[in-house]
């Protein structure tokens, strides 16, 4: 992909007179509620299709568990009561993770701080049961009233089992980044992110984001900008094991390439299931 997909030409601003103020830096919006970005507020089909079981089918995600627990690495035999007993975050070989969603989510990098809250959620969460629920009530209230039900009677048969976001501002304020970790079925999350990545890339809506290296099941797309536009936004969508990692971003226009990537691809390697080849 060429750097022209995140970096359209923008005609340059007429000079202005001597005598008007200056016009301010564009300031980035606070994010608008609880969903998880563009892609996921622009198609119902998404979560319907993945949900309802087109192509998979609510019998199989019954039928199928994670498999057996097998450890991230194996632990040597504790030579005394201090020894330590292991990761306290991570993935299993059979996709499932484990430990804090928190412990999950990307740090906070050098170069960024905590952001403004995402919706009702905050802005360096795990979320409680409580809040899960709150969550799928979002998605199912963005669907047609004729969808609803059917859909949130599909999140009960394949419940979300977990879930965390951060949200990141860089220091100089031009970029802003809200990572969400949500964790259930495998099988899932996986026809989920597919929808997700055909949606995106085959319906027109999108404009191609960048690719990630070393992790092809990441997709990013940007909405279509008005010519000129200050402010340029991203979703970026992956499916590790039985986490979907989605990674919305808002900023200056043109969004910087070189900033964006490594964020995601330290998300997904923080992820990586072991013995996973790329």
């Amino acid at each position: 992909m060429s750097d022209t997909t995140m970096n359209p030409a923008v005609p340059e601003p007429a000079q202005a007179p001597a005598d008007l103020p200056p016009v301010p830096a564009p300031q980035l919006p606070a994010p608008a509620g609880a969903r998880t970005g563009f892609a996921v507020r622009a198609t119902a089909s998404v979560a319907v299709a993945a949900l309802l079981g087109v192509g998979i089918g609510l019998g199989v995600l019954k039928a199928e568990d994670d498999g057996p627990a097998v450890s991230a690495a194996p632990a040597a035999p504790s030579a005394s009561p201090t020894a330590s007993a292991g990761p306290s975050f991570g993935a299993k070989q059979n996709g499932s993770h484990f430990g804090s969603m928190k412990d999950l989510l990307l740090p906070v990098p050098a170069g960024y701080h905590l952001g403004p809250d995402s919706g009702q959620f905050g802005n360096d969460t795990e979320l409680t049961e409580e809040q899960r629920k709150a969550w799928v009530e979002d998605e199912v209230r963005g669907l047609p009233v004729k969808l609803q039900d059917g859909v949130r009677k599909a999140w009960q048969e394949s419940a979300l089992k977990g879930g965390g976001v951060r949200s990141l501002v860089s220091d100089d304020s031009s970029l802003q980044a809200t990572v969400w970790l949500l964790q259930y079925h495998q099988t899932a999350v996986k026809a989920h992110d597919a929808w997700v990545a055909a949606l995106g890339s085959d319906s027109g809506l999108y404009r191609v984001g960048p690719q990630i290296p070393g992790h092809p099941e990441a997709h990013c797309f940007l909405p279509h900008a008005a010519p000129g536009a200050e402010i340029d936004e991203l979703e970026c969508s992956a499916a590790v094991g039985d986490l979907r990692v989605v990674l919305g971003v808002q900023g200056v226009a043109p969004l910087p390439k070189d900033r964006i990537v490594p964020l995601l691809a330290q998300q997904l390697d923080r992820l990586a299931v072991p013995g996973a080849s790329a």
